[in-house]
């Protein structure tokens, strides 16, 4: 069960943040293979099979190993600079073919001449919402996390200018908007769900946020954040 959130509103200032984060996480990787292929030796990776294990084993196939079969893909986490920190979220268009109108940080799968994590989160962040890669300082990334649709994502912490300007992709984004970050760090406000999707039973975590629905593999990444920054 995760710990109480720290009291100290020092972390939760950019000073602050940028400290903790540097403190307890690794650097953005130079490459993408950068373990042996495994759950972790230290830590299990953050999965959506975590509350859906008896899915795991058919999630890539008969006799497929669904960790090795993972598409590599990347998100930026972004930090908005501001006297308390928030993180800016995406609201997918309601057209999309996958995840339509859901919320997400903005990223997406690795491309061949991305040399790393960092510049897939990169890239993907400049094409959805405009984002100029001048104004995100990169602190470091957290337990790559595996998605029932067959994805093995790095999201990389960054921090933003509170000066930064957005121009928003209308083809996928249809919205963005910040959450102050007390509240997400906070396990109070994570429930647990349940929905049928694809005639199966899956359940999940969400963190609402006034009218925002937070769920799924955004939602398990922010948990494992939490976990990684502040967990005792």
């Amino acid at each position: 069960m995760l710990q109480s959130t720290t009291s100290d509103f020092h972390v939760f200032t950019p000073e602050g943040f940028r400290d903790l984060t540097q403190r307890v996480l690794s650097p953005p990787p130079v490459a993408f293979l950068v373990a042996d292929g495994t759950l972790g030796e230290s830590r299990r990776e953050p999965s959506d099979f975590d509350l859906n294990p008896e899915l795991l084993p058919e999630a890539a196939g008969p006799g497929v190993d669904a960790l090795q079969a993972a598409r590599p893909a990347a998100v930026l986490i972004p930090a908005i600079a501001r006297p308390e920190i928030t993180l800016l979220f995406t609201q997918r268009t309601a057209h999309l073919t996958a995840h339509a109108g859901q919320i997400a940080f903005p990223g997406g799968k690795t491309e061949p001449f991305d040399v790393d994590p960092l510049a897939t989160a990169l890239r993907e962040a400049q094409e959805e919402i405009g984002l100029d890669p001048a104004l995100v300082e990169p602190l470091g990334t957290l337990d790559r996390y595996l998605t029932g649709t067959g994805f093995r994502i790095t999201p990389v912490i960054a921090l933003v200018s509170a000066e930064a300007k957005l121009r928003l992709d209308e083809n996928e984004v249809a919205d963005t908007f910040e959450v102050p970050l007390p509240f997400l760090m906070n396990p109070g406000n994570y429930q647990r769900h349940t929905r049928t999707i694809g005639g199966r039973e899956r359940h999940f975590f969400a963190v609402p946020f006034g009218d925002r629905f937070i769920w799924g593999a955004t939602a398990g990444i922010l948990r494992n954040m939490r976990e990684r920054l502040f967990a005792q």
